[in-house]
Order: structure tokens, then sequence, then C-alpha cells
């Protein structure tokens, strides 16, 4: 074999390292929190979406919303409307699943805690990864993790109308507990949402001379703020609508029923 040839085979190869790593301190505590973490709004995810118990007036379940279909409750459907017909016999949360669960799975954090915690790769700086290869975000499906700027829109869309429902929720019952938590949440998801290194680089990512444009400028500031907080918003977001979903689902099963639930 050609010293050329010897290069070239050792540049596909990762760094031999004889040891996992030199670390002492408890490194590995950050990548099993995350791990549980995810791993716990997963299982609750799937839970919710094929639960029946999503509508308690004025109260609809985040993760239920929008109900687009004549299937769901009259009260739960966006806008009193059911443009989805009598055609879609789907629970409601598959598009929770479709859409902003797209936006997170695509998420620039998300990506490094679920590579770290999941796949271990790495799982902690200074830390060796099993895998022999590293090729990225080039090849398929990690390809598919560009599209995360689409997904950001329908995001926007979801976050308002959980914005709406809580909203609504507060004018009807404003000593209502569930309002409060609605409204929480629908804050936390806004904050994570417009966070987003995708909306920071839409409001001034390609503008050369801030000062030709202050009111996009003005915008990238607000949002370089958020996304400043983009890990903190991304879990308090992240256990904010569960714990709103499952309070929902709770009072509509008659589980919590004191006066002001």
């Amino acid at each position: 074999m050609t010293q050329t040839t010897a290069e070239s085979a050792a540049r596909k190869q990762r760094a031999q390292i004889r040891v996992r790593t030199l670390r002492t301190d408890r490194w590995w505590l950050a990548p099993a929190f995350t791990f549980a973490g995810l791993l716990l709004f997963l299982i609750y995810g799937f839970w919710a979406i094929f639960d029946g118990s999503y509508f308690v007036d004025p109260y609809i379940a985040p993760f239920s919303s929008p109900c687009l279909a004549t299937s769901c409750p009259e009260g739960a459907r966006l806008f009193g409307l059911a443009p989805f017909g009598d055609w879609y016999t789907l629970p409601p949360g598959i598009l929770i699943l479709g859409l902003p669960g797209g936006f997170r799975l695509t998420c620039y954090y998300y990506r490094k805690a679920y590579y770290r915690s999941f796949w271990l790769s790495p799982s902690a700086c200074a830390v060796a990864e099993p895998h022999g290869k590293y090729t990225g975000e080039t090849r398929l499906p990690l390809i598919l993790q560009n599209i995360h700027r689409y997904f950001f829109y329908f995001a926007i869309i979801i976050g308002l109308i959980l914005t709406y429902d809580a909203v609504l929720a507060l004018v009807h019952k404003p000593a209502g507990l569930g309002s409060w938590i609605l409204l929480v949440n629908a804050a936390l998801i806004l904050c994570y949402t417009f966070g987003c290194h995708s909306c920071r680089h839409i409001t001034a990512g390609r503008l050369n001379h801030f000062s030709r444009h202050p009111l996009r400028y003005k915008a990238w500031t607000l949002v370089s703020k958020l996304n400043a907080r983009h890990q903190q918003f991304a879990w308090a977001s992240l256990f904010s609508v569960m714990i709103a979903d499952l309070y929902v689902r709770l009072v509509a099963k008659g589980v919590i029923n004191f006066p002001f639930a």
C-alpha cells in the first residue's frame, strides 16, 4: 500500500483512542437525564395521541389541538369549524406528531441532545464514541434534518393555535387553574419557537447593513435574546406541554374535579 493510499484510508476512520475517556467527573449524568427526559416525552406522546379524553369545556388538550374533523366534540373544533369533514377519522393528535413534533425532532438543540443521549455520538466532550465512521448529516436519513426551517412555519401556526385555545379558556374560565396552565404552556412554546435558530436567520440573518433595516434589526435582537436561552425553553416547553396536556385529560376523566380546576 502506498503512502497516499494509506493516508486516504486513515482519513476515513475515526481517531483511534485506546481508552473511552480520561474524565473523572460524572460526565454520563447529562446524557442519562437527557435520555430519560426525551424517552418520557415519547412514551407520553404516543399514549396521548390515542387517548380520547382530550376535551372538557373550555379546555382542549394541547396534544389534540387543532381539532378539525366532525368527529371532534363541537366545542373542541378550531373556530367551531370542521374543514376535514367526515373523511378524517384519525386521532387529532396525529397532527402534533407530524408538525410541531417534526419541528422538535429536527431542532438544532434537540439534535445535539438525542445524538448524544440515544446514539452516543458522542455522549460527552472528550469521550470516545462507539461508531467507527462519521458522515455527519450528509446522507439519509440525517440529511432530512435540513427541512427544519420548513417545520418552523408549521410550528408557528400550532403555537398560535395553542395561544388562542389558552386565551379562549381564560375568557370563559378566568378562575380555572387549567386556563393559567394552558396560558403558561403557550407562552413557553412561543418562546421556544421564536427563539429557533431558523427564526433568527429569517429575521435578519442575511442582512449586511443593520442600519438600513431598523425594524428587522429590532426583531433580530429580540429573537437573539430568546435564542440565547433556546436550550432552557426547549426543556421548559417540553415538560409544560406534557403537564398541560395531562391536566386537561385528568379533568376530562374526572380525576381532577376541585372547584377551580
